[in-house]
């Protein structure tokens, strides 16, 4: 992929949110305030249309996937599996794991949701979602995730999914979210991180012990469905099929 393309300047809602005001710029605050007005659209929109999911699970994971590997299968089968289970699934939107986390609940006939952003690369949004809300901003979009999710699975990926999994180990520790299950799916990818926290961040105080046991991992799309659930059980976070 052309590195230049990707690092193209690109004048999409956060850009021009995150822009510093220059001096003098004197519409500068009537453009902020008015631009507040369109966060708490997408505020209200998303509310309104993600309330009624009941039990849902976020799955992260790389736009980049190609739809012939093994793990795109193995994203499916976790999506489908969540989707039997009761639960509806929630992904990024877009193509690569995030196209087959809704691939694999829509037909296995759950709630396939993609919560999708403007990007100047990657974000075609993928043809699996029942319900598909599109953001401007970054952090409405992460909210969502947090809010409307019962548990999430991280699958192999790149800067966002790193965000995405750190923002949810973060809120955990620091007791800002109810705790909930975090499974990293594919050992060998995640080694390294791992052993980074276990040998670096944790022997030098910068997190406690317990903070290594907010996330779990897995290799089989079978066992990281049912870490999910049995967490989503004890936690008292149960489907609505296992409620009845």
């Amino acid at each position: 992929m052309d590195q230049k393309k990707l690092r193209k300047p690109f004048q999409d809602e956060d850009r021009k949110l995150f822009k510093s005001p220059r001096y003098g710029e004197a519409d500068f605050r009537r453009s902020d305030t008015w631009r507040v007005l369109r966060i708490l659209g997408e505020f209200v929109e998303g509310f309104d249309t993600l309330a009624p999911l009941g039990p849902t699970i976020s799955i992260f994971g790389s736009a980049r996937l190609e739809r012939e590997t093994e793990l795109y299968r193995q994203v499916e089968e976790m999506a489908a599996g969540l989707a039997r289970a009761g639960f509806a699934v929630i992904s990024g939107g877009g193509p690569g794991v995030m196209e087959a986390a809704n691939k694999g609940c829509h037909e296995a006939g759950g709630r396939s949701v993609g919560c999708n952003i403007e990007l100047p690369f990657e974000q075609d949004a993928n043809e699996y979602q029942d319900i598909s809300l599109k953001f401007r901003y970054f952090f409405v979009r992460k909210l969502m995730f947090v809010k409307y999710s019962m548990g999430f699975i991280i699958c192999p990926g790149g800067m966002g999914t790193l965000d995405e999994l750190m923002n949810a180990v973060t809120l955990a520790q620091t007791g800002k979210i109810e705790q909930f299950p975090i499974v990293l799916f594919g050992r060998d990818h995640w080694a390294g991180l791992i052993a980074w926290l276990r040998d670096s961040v944790l022997q030098t105080g910068f997190i406690s012990p317990v903070d290594m046991d907010l996330f779990q991992m897995a290799d089989d799309p079978e066992e990281a469905v049912s870490m999910i659930v049995d967490a989503c059980r004890r936690f008292g976070y149960l489907p609505n099929d296992e409620k009845k």
